[in-house]
């Protein structure tokens, strides 16, 4: 760990508000939370964020969080995978289909619609070069999504690219209840 964790007895009435409703939402007081209690007025828009993404929207919460996995996974970031994995299992997605989230291996795989496929190519893209989507990718989108779904999508990825990013730039454990478990995506640490 590299920034402490604000804990409950020392977070003043706006920093408990939003671990409230954080932990009554994640069934846990996530230490991604617990960081933001050194900037509440943060923290409380990051919690009702994070909320606004992990429910059905214009795209259902199942393709979000397969989304989440892919961006997440491919910066390396061990806190996010862990935790997304247990989500997505949560939601139903079966561990192949996580599995097959590695690396390249969802290009290939039947368990992915031609347009989730589509979907996890511009997560790529978009953690690679977002100023160079090429014109391809764009044409094997549009018969799948719609704008809004587009944008949805675009949003989902780009946030949790940021989240990842700053939960391990501030050094982010795991919670003791993810002790021992490994992930199934491969992640560098």
């Amino acid at each position: 760990m590299i920034v402490s964790y604000v804990e409950r007895e020392q977070a003043d009435t706006t920093t408990l508000a939003f671990y409230d409703q954080a932990e009554e939402r994640f069934q846990a007081l996530l230490n991604i939370f617990k960081v933001f209690g050194h900037q509440p007025e943060y923290g409380k828009v990051f919690t009702e964020l994070i909320m606004a993404i992990m429910k059905d929207g214009v795209i259902d919460w199942k393709t979000k969080e397969q989304l989440i996995l892919k961006a997440t996974q491919r910066n390396d970031c061990q806190y996010c995978v862990v935790q997304h994995v247990r989500v997505s299992n949560m939601l139903g997605i079966e561990d192949e289909k996580i599995a097959a989230l590695d690396g390249d291996l969802y290009k290939s795989s039947a368990l992915f619609t031609e347009g989730e496929k589509a979907l996890l190519d511009l997560t790529v893209q978009i953690g690679v070069d977002a100023n160079h989507v090429p014109a391809e990718l764009w044409e094997r989108l549009q018969p799948h999504w719609s704008e809004p779904q587009i944008v949805d999508a675009v949003f989902v990825i780009t946030i949790y690219i940021a989240v990842s990013k700053f939960g391990d730039a501030l050094g982010v454990e795991l919670q003791p209840m993810f002790d021992g478990v490994k992930p199934i995506l491969h992640v560098a640490h």
